[in-house]
């Protein structure tokens, strides 16, 4: 079944408030739009065209089986802890929602991204796209799940759930 009108709009504000989120640095607000049981997820690229299939048997760039790894990354950037945050950049997120689906009372969005990323006197542009599984959580939503995929044939710099 496919969300239509108001459904379309509110998933479109949830996810430019996670995008103002990661560019204002409000951690905790960020953390708050993901379920304690949220797998976060960035796989690496196989071959030019194949994406990894299996986190858990698998190299990724990115994966947390649920929050508490989203959780402890925030930590180290607060700590000074995580080198890909030293100097903090500052990020100007852009996405747009292309699909969005219901399935099992679950919504089911894919989204295409552009981050511009400033570090150091260097911008970096990261791109691709993220698919989410949303659910409802009192008057909002929740991310069930999320997989961002990025495009970028080459990263030249340390990479960070912030950048895409």
């Amino acid at each position: 079944m496919t969300a239509e009108g108001s459904e379309w709009e509110r998933v479109q504000r949830f996810i430019g408030r996670e995008a103002m989120l990661l560019d204002t640095r409000q951690w905790d607000q960020w953390l708050e739009l993901y379920g304690a049981d949220c797998e976060y997820w960035i796989p690496s690229w196989r071959s030019d065209g194949q994406l990894v299939t299996d986190p858990h048997t698998e190299l990724s760039l990115i994966y947390y089986p649920n929050r508490v790894g989203l959780e402890g990354r925030v930590f180290r950037i607060r700590t000074g802890k995580a080198s890909s945050a030293a100097p903090s950049p500052r990020t100007a997120h852009v996405s747009q929602l292309v699909d969005l689906s219901v399935e099992d009372s679950l919504l089911r969005a894919r989204t295409n991204w552009t981050v511009s990323s400033v570090a150091e006197n260097r911008v970096t542009t990261h791109f691709g796209y993220s698919l989410y599984v949303l659910e409802a959580r009192d008057a909002t939503l929740a991310i069930k799940s999320k997989t961002t995929v990025i495009a970028n044939d080459m990263i030249h710099e340390v990479l960070d759930f912030y950048n895409v």
